[in-house]
C-alpha cells in the first residue's frame, strides 16, 4: 500500500506515562486491524518514563505534544486526528487493549447506518478498587446497548462526522472530551450507538479513592465539567450539558444555601432549616443508592470537591478549539532497522491471522 493511499482505519492511541501497558494496547491495536488498511498512531502527552521507547519497536507513528504545558486529556486525541488518515477514526487509551473483533463489527455497523457519527462496544473494568471506579461500574455507562449521547471510554467514530464538527476533541478540556464531543455531534444531527460486542479491557487506576482524588486535583482532571459548560456558552447544546452535572450544580446551589443561612440567621431561621433538610434529604438518597452510609459519606465529599473545581474550571482562560496543537513527530511509521520481523507496518493491508 503506497503512502498516498487512504487507510480505512486509524487507531489512535493516547498515552502518558503507560510504560507498564503500552505494549499490550499496541498489539492489540495490531490484531485489530490485521487484514484490513489500517494506521496506528501514538499521541503522546510527552511521558517521562519509557512508553516512547516501547512503542519505538513497533513500526507506528509516534507524535508527541511539544509543549507538556499543554498537557490534558483533550489535547491527546486531537494530537493524534491531526496526524490521522484513516476513513475510520478510533480512540484508544494507553492503558487499554481492544478486542480484536470489534473494529470489523464496528465498521460494518457505520457501513450501513450513515445517520450514526460513531459506535462504541461493552467496557470490561479491571479495577473496581475505588470509589470512582466503583461508581462507574454501578452507572453502567458503558454497559448499556443502544442509542447512547456520547462514546464514553473510546469509541469509532466517522471521519466525515468528525469533520462536520470541526475537531475532534476540545484540546482545552482536562476531562470530559468524549462527553463534549458527543454533545456537539448530537446537535448537528448525529447519532451514536453502543453494541453489545465487548470493544476493550481498561487496566484502570487503582489507586485509593482519596489517593485518585488527590491526583485528580493536581492534574485538573476535576476541571473538565466546568470547561464543557463554558465551551458550551451559547451552543444549542448548553442545557444538555447542564443536564448532565446537575448534581454539581445543585452541589453549590447547597453551599449558597447555606451561606445565606448563616447571613440571615439573626432575621430567620427558614433558610438554614431549608439547607439542613436539603442536605439531609441529599444524603439519604446516596445511602439508598449504594446501601452504604460510608459510601454515602465519601460520595458527599468528592462531589462537594468537584463543584468547587467545576467553579476553577469554568474561569480557566481556553484557547480556540479549531488552533492546531503543536506537534513533534517522533517515530514516521517506517519499520526500523532493529525492529522483528514479525512486526507488520502501521500502514498497510495486515494479513489475516
Amino acid at each position: 500500500m503506497s503512502a498516498s493511499t487512504q487507510p480505512e482505519i486509524s487507531i489512535i492511541i493516547k498515552a502518558l506515562n503507560e510504560e507498564r501497558h503500552i505494549r499490550a494496547a499496541i498489539e492489540s491495536a495490531l490484531a485489530a486491524l490485521r487484514g484490513m488498511q489500517g494506521e496506528i498512531i501514538l499521541a503522546d502527552s510527552g511521558s517521562t518514563d519509557r512508553t516512547v521507547e516501547i512503542a519505538s519497536n513497533y513500526c507506528i507513528r509516534i507524535v508527541q505534544l511539544a509543549n507538556p504545558a499543554q498537557r490534558c486529556c483533550g489535547v491527546g486525541p486531537q494530537l493524534g486526528f491531526q496526524f490521522a488518515r484513516g476513513k475510520y477514526i478510533y480512540i484508544l487509551d494507553g492503558d487499554m487493549e481492544l478486542n480484536a473483533d470489534f473494529i470489523g463489527n464496528a465498521v460494518r455497523v457505520l457501513k450501513s447506518d450513515p445517520t450514526l457519527a460513531g459506535v462504541a462496544g461493552l467496557v470490561e473494568e479491571a479495577s473496581a478498587e475505588n470509589h470512582h471506579f466503583r461508581g462507574r461500574q454501578m452507572r453502567g455507562l458503558e454497559g448499556r446497548v443502544g442509542a447512547c449521547r456520547w462514546l464514553d471510554m473510546g469509541g469509532l467514530y466517522r471521519r466525515d462526522a468528525l469533520r462536520s464538527v470541526g475537531y475532534m476533541s476540545n484540546r482545552n478540556l482536562y476531562s470530559c472530551e468524549e462527553q463534549e464531543l458527543g454533545l456537539r455531534l448530537s446537535a448537528r444531527g448525529w447519532k451514536m450507538r453502543r453494541l453489545s460486542c465487548r470493544s476493550v479491557f481498561h487496566h484502570g487506576h487503582t489507586d485509593p479513592t482519596f489517593t485518585l482524588q488527590l491526583r485528580r486535583i493536581r492534574s485538573g482532571y476535576l476541571y473538565g465539567p466546568g470547561q464543557v459548560l463554558r465551551s458550551a456558552l451559547g451552543t444549542p447544546y448548553f442545557w444538555s450539558a447542564v443536564a448532565i452535572h446537575h448534581h454539581l450544580i445543585a452541589t453549590l446551589g447547597l453551599w449558597l444555601m447555606l451561606i445565606a443561612g448563616i447571613l440571615l440567621l439573626p432575621v430567620t431561621h427558614v433558610m438554614l432549616m431549608l439547607w439542613v433538610l436539603s442536605f439531609c434529604a441529599l444524603f439519604a438518597q446516596r445511602v439508598y443508592r449504594y446501601r452504604s452510609f460510608s459510601a454515602a459519606c465519601i460520595d458527599i465529599v468528592l462531589w462537594h470537591v468537584d463543584a468547587i473545581a467545576l467553579v476553577l474550571g469554568a474561569l480557566r482562560p481556553m484557547v480556540d478549539p479549531m488552533t492546531p496543537v503543536d506537534t513533534n513527530l517522533i517515530f514516521d511509521g517506517k519499520v526500523p532497522q532493529t525492529t522483528h520481523q514479525a512486526l507488520q507496518p502501521a500502514i498497510a493491508v495486515l494479513p489475516e491471522s
